[in-house]
């Protein structure tokens, strides 16, 4: 039987719940704003796309990409308007 090419091994979707993880610890002290996307996304296909899912580290890295973004986002937003930029 062929295998289906969306399926994720387990060593594959561990490796990507620990990047997600990572990026999103190492989002917070330097370059949230490209990090905080990277841990988002590979957290959600880490998970298998779904919420319920028990993979703990994707999980976290899922939520902690969400918290940085949204904060990168609020603080480019705060240095346009504190130079006067409209946007």
């Amino acid at each position: 039987m062929a295998s289906n090419s969306r399926t994720h091994s387990p060593s594959n979707t561990s490796a990507l719940s620990w990047v997600s993880l990572i990026c999103g610890i190492i989002g917070f002290f330097t370059l949230g704003i490209i990090l905080g996307p990277i841990a988002l996304i590979t957290g959600w296909i880490a998970m298998g796309k779904r919420f319920n899912s028990g993979n703990v580290p994707a999980m976290i890295g899922f939520i902690l990409g969400a918290v940085i973004t949204v904060l990168a986002i609020i603080a480019l937003i705060g240095g346009a308007a504190v130079y006067g930029m409209s946007i």
